[in-house]
């Protein structure tokens, strides 16, 4: 009975979570969408539409920070729910502006409800499911956004041709709202809050061990791995930013394709990469039931590590194989694998510094490691388009392509590190 109850929570919670994200992710990129159909009734700049996106990214940023620590503190379903809310909000009144400062203003408030809507998820996947089970979802639920993404774009071209870019984002923005409401009543942050016994209490009493995993603050932020898996997640995310924001421009400047193959090569690169996170959630899931968690090294580190392996190696093929003369099929090869194996290690990295943190700091593990994350995302921008200008697209991608292949070494050779964050469990006897 009891199991049952555990499925059905389970299930209702997954779905509404999933439902709730796909939509936060989709009203996210409604600006990208409705773009054309925008600018023909209101004129703008690059400029113009370079700071209506930063002031989303940037705001994106501080608020995922912040969200991360504060879904240790506060309920995580309200956060959530808050979060989709606001989002919601914000594109009606989006729908009614027309001006650029007005643009810019209201997709920074934009930016600051998206923050909000990860970080709870991590949380609550930690409490419904078992650590053998916690990757897989994490990555089933990361579908969410590569379907808001990959949908996005044609619902949004179909509907402008029969209605306004307004009315998309006042439906889509409505849509969150209501749904907001919906995942408020549905998501259960833990489950002793519907008369259930937790599942990581009853994990750590089953083996001995005590059901207490809290630490305090210093000892959580003094924890070497905790840094260790920050700068890889660093490396490794502006590795991958700077491949997909620039990938398509040296296909074509540099290795003389068309913009058609360079379209391509990056919807190979998305496909592979949905593919990838579910491979790393679910093999790694594998890892951690055969070998259990321990606190020194962890399951995950073999499938993380040989994917940081494929990151390079298919960069190197990339930068080294490719030339006008190459094969199609080849190009969109190196592309899916690797979007395959880079969008991997992005969910292992962010799942591992949320479940080997204590109980109380989950949240602000992942949201260390995220701010870290994005900064590496910025580094990929103007320092790597500096190198592009002065040394070319070659020498830009050299540089990335050691970057990780150095990153990875190190993380190789301290793979066997102390991974339990915080103090020492002492085991009953």
């Amino acid at each position: 009975m009891a199991t049952a109850s555990y499925g059905y929570y389970q299930g209702t919670i997954f779905m509404a979570m999933f439902v709730g994200y796909t939509l936060y992710y989709f009203n996210r990129k409604t600006f990208s969408f409705v773009m054309p159909a925008l600018m023909q009734e209101i004129e703008l700049d690059k400029d113009d539409l370079g700071m209506i996106t930063s002031s989303q990214s940037l705001a994106y940023a501080i608020s995922k920070f912040i969200s991360g620590v504060l879904s240790d503190q506060l309920s995580a379903r309200w956060l959530f729910s808050i979060g989709l809310c606001t989002v919601g909000g914000i594109n009606v009144l989006f729908s009614w502006s027309s001006t650029v400062a007005a643009f810019s203003a209201l997709w920074f408030l934009n930016g600051l409800g998206q923050g909000l809507g990860w970080p709870p998820c991590g949380r609550v996947l930690r409490k419904w499911f078992e650590p053998s089970q916690f990757g897989t979802w994490w990555a089933i639920l990361s579908c969410s956004m590569n379907l808001a993404g990959s949908l996005g774009p044609i619902i949004a071209t179909v509907l402008t041709q029969s209605y306004s870019w307004r009315s998309i984002l006042f439906v889509s923005g409505m849509s969150c709202v209501v749904a907001s409401f919906f995942c408020l009543l549905l998501i259960k942050n833990e489950p002793k809050d519907v008369g259930l016994p937790n599942i990581e209490a009853a994990t750590k009493k089953s083996k001995g061990g005590s059901s207490s995993d809290e630490s305090t603050l210093s000892e959580f932020l003094l924890s070497p791995y905790l840094w260790l898996l920050a700068v890889a997640y660093m490396v490794v995310f502006g590795v991958k930013t700077a491949c997909t924001d620039w990938g398509q421009l040296f296909l074509i400047q540099d290795k003389g394709q068309s913009t058609l193959m360079g379209s391509s090569y990056m919807s190979a690169l998305e496909v592979g990469g949905l593919f990838g996170s579910l491979f790393s959630g679910y093999f790694s899931d594998k890892a951690v039931a055969k070998q259990g968690r321990r606190d020194y090294g962890n399951p995950r580190h073999f499938i993380l590590i040989c994917m940081m392996v494929g990151m390079s190696v298919s960069m190197f093929l990339f930068r080294v194989t490719v030339t006008p003369d190459s094969s199609k099929v080849w190009i969109l090869c190196l592309g899916a694998a690797f979007g395959f194996s880079s969008y991997g290690p992005v969910g292992l990295f962010g799942l591992i510094a949320n479940e080997s943190a204590p109980s109380n700091y989950s949240g602000t593990s992942h949201a260390i490691a995220a701010l870290m994350a994005n900064f590496g995302g910025l580094l990929s921008g103007l320092p790597f388009g500096t190198i592009a200008k002065h040394h070319g697209w070659g020498m830009a991608f050299w540089v990335a392509e050691i970057a990780c292949g150095i990153t990875t070494v190190g993380f190789f050779l301290l793979r066997n590190i102390r991974t339990k964050m915080g103090h020492v469990s002492k085991k009953a006897d």
